[in-house]
């Protein structure tokens, strides 16, 4: 499994503890420094739709006024965006095999792993 992640986020912090208890075995990739491949991005918007990846609250959101093009991005434009700034994109975002997930949610970290 790879988990993209960020070592200042909490959220992130709480992902790796969960699945350090859980002796689940993972390789830890700084989505600042290397956001996850179009693929992955691609294939995480699939399943949990374009506006769940960007990280809202985030001072790079707010400075590309993302929030007032949101709507107006195509699914090429917005992948392309997140591909090329991980500071944009939610995390964590776990990816095993064809399964992944987008933030930290316990209930959903317990369904799946």
């Amino acid at each position: 499994m790879k988990l993209y992640s960020y070592n200042k986020c909490g959220t992130c912090r709480k992902a790796i503890r969960f699945l350090e208890e859980k002796n689940i075995k993972f390789e830890l990739i700084d989505i600042t420094e290397k956001p996850p491949t179009k693929q992955v991005l691609k294939a995480a918007i699939k399943s949990k739709g374009m506006k769940k990846l960007f990280n809202t609250s985030g001072v790079q959101y707010r400075e590309l006024k993302i929030k007032d093009k949101i709507n107006t991005l195509t699914e090429s434009q917005a992948v392309d965006l997140l591909a090329s700034n991980g500071r944009l994109i939610k995390r964590p975002i776990a990816v095993d095999k064809d399964l992944i997930t987008v933030g930290f949610d316990i209930e959903e970290y317990k369904k799946v792993w």
